[in-house]
């Protein structure tokens, strides 16, 4: 599994909108790098943020 895939998963799981240091915490890697993770999920439209630094799964 992917980076990618591993913070959509984490974000999924959460089942609700979550902070990318609580996604690195769960998936264990640097908190920095899921924010760069998030920035391109969100460029690719699968994530939004439903609150500042809040991100969720775009259903």
């Amino acid at each position: 599994m992917d980076k990618k895939e591993e913070v959509l998963k984490a974000m999924r799981d959460a089942g609700k909108p979550v902070r990318p240091g609580e996604i690195a915490k769960t998936i264990g890697i640097d908190s920095k790098e899921v924010s760069k993770i998030i920035s391109e999920l969100k460029k690719e439209g699968l994530v939004i943020s439903p609150k500042r630094c809040y991100y969720s799964v775009k259903e």
